[in-house]
């Protein structure tokens, strides 16, 4: 049943990733190529993605646990959340200016990255029977590490000096794209990596280095928890990955 509830989860992450891939058919332009060629791939890509879901969910309900249901059920609901707050935020032509808060960072992180394992590794607990208590440090180890994991890969365009410059950032908003096309490529690739190295040099790498071992490290004390196993050693592995930086 672990192993179901484990491919379950990997069944809803991927039809996730598959809808992200929709194209905004009002931002295209000639140059992207056939509109309709596109209308085509955004109902493949809804009609694949709807057919994983319904397949996990079918799965689900094989596992015959109600609290199981729910706690998948509310994760979904979180993806669905976090992924509509972000598409909202990336439309407004101010978001590169809004004062978002690293509470409200962690608040969208939790929904659109970290519910989804920390409600898999606290249903886990739960297909095995275990105390709540045990439940609720499964879960806190799937969130924190996930926390961590994706800090880890915020951090790497300024901790990995061989990323590339047009990588580094998404500056995918409508004044970003004009200001590129008016100043010219290799201008604006000077302007992101003069940006790059001003955020190096100030202090919010070496603070997201600190939250992302902060996360990593409350993730192990979950750990901790449980009985010394290789797979205990196994997920400590993973935490100790996303939180070494050169």
């Amino acid at each position: 049943s672990q192993r179901s509830l484990a491919e379950i989860t990997e069944l809803i992450h991927t039809a996730f990733l598959v809808h992200r891939g929709i194209v905004n058919i009002g931002e295209l332009k000639s140059c992207d190529g056939p509109l309709k060629d596109m209308q085509f791939g955004n109902k493949m890509a809804v009609l694949s993605g709807d057919f994983l879901l319904a397949n996990a969910c079918t799965s689900l309900a094989q596992l015959q646990n109600t609290k199981v249901v729910e706690l998948i059920s509310s994760a979904i609901g979180d993806l669905v959340q976090g992924i509509y707050y972000e598409n909202s935020k990336s439309s407004e032509e101010n978001c590169l200016t809004d004062d978002i808060g690293i509470s409200s960072w962690k608040e969208q992180v939790f929904l659109s990255h970290s519910a989804l394992l920390a409600k898999s590794c606290q249903a886990a607990m739960e297909l095995a029977k275990h105390s709540a208590e045990i439940q609720d440090m499964a879960f806190q180890y799937g969130k924190h590490m996930s926390m961590s994991h994706k800090l880890h890969s915020d951090l790497q365009p300024f901790v990995k000096e061989s990323s590339s410059d047009t990588m580094a950032f998404s500056l995918n908003s409508a004044p970003a794209v004009l200001h590129q096309e008016f100043l010219g490529r290799e201008a604006w690739i000077k302007q992101i990596r003069e940006l790059r190295e001003a955020i190096k040099a100030g202090k919010g790498v070496t603070s997201a280095i600190d939250l992302c071992r902060c996360h990593g490290n409350r993730a192990l004390a979950a750990l901790e928890r449980f009985p010394p196993s290789e797979a205990r050693a196994a997920l400590a592995n993973i935490v100790y990955a996303v939180t070494r930086f050169p």
